[in-house]
């Protein structure tokens, strides 16, 4: 990666744009994230993977590493608000043009109940969502460092 990449990444988050932060160990995370990058067209959504310390914005009250671990969140615009897993979701979908449509669909009596059981579900299982490489996965190691 080149050093320009490597600032943009490690650069602190401005605030002006949402920020997600996924797990960046995660294939099904990253193949995700992917996705929702191209629903992105206005550019308003900021990615990052909450395993790099440095992209985690230093929030009152913090945002807690194993609650991260366990949901994406999502951060609106200047820190005013934090959202999780299935909320975080639907935070995202007011964002982009594509999923705009979708997003009233999202507050209807039961989908927020039934979409987090299911959010929860696939994050639980993400490291197996997703076929492993040559009869290789990579698993994070304990300390949140690279895959082991």
């Amino acid at each position: 990666m080149n050093s320009m990449a490597q600032q943009a990444v490690s650069a602190p988050w401005d605030g002006r744009r949402s920020l997600v932060l996924y797990d960046g160990n995660c294939p099904f995370c990253r193949m995700s994230v992917r996705w929702l990058k191209a629903f992105d067209w206005l550019g308003a959504i900021e990615f990052r993977s909450f395993r790099d310390a440095d992209a985690v914005p230093r929030l009152d009250p913090p945002l807690d590493p194993a609650r991260m671990d366990a949901e994406m969140h999502a951060v609106a615009p200047g820190g005013r608000r934090v959202f999780h897993g299935f909320w975080a979701f639907r935070h995202l979908a007011w964002k982009m043009p594509a999923l705009v449509l979708l997003a009233p669909f999202l507050y209807f009596p039961g989908v927020s109940w039934l979409g987090q059981r299911v959010y929860l579900w696939i994050a639980r299982n993400r490291y197996g969502l997703l076929p492993c490489k040559d009869g290789v996965c990579s698993l994070p190691s304990p300390g949140g460092g690279p895959p082991v």
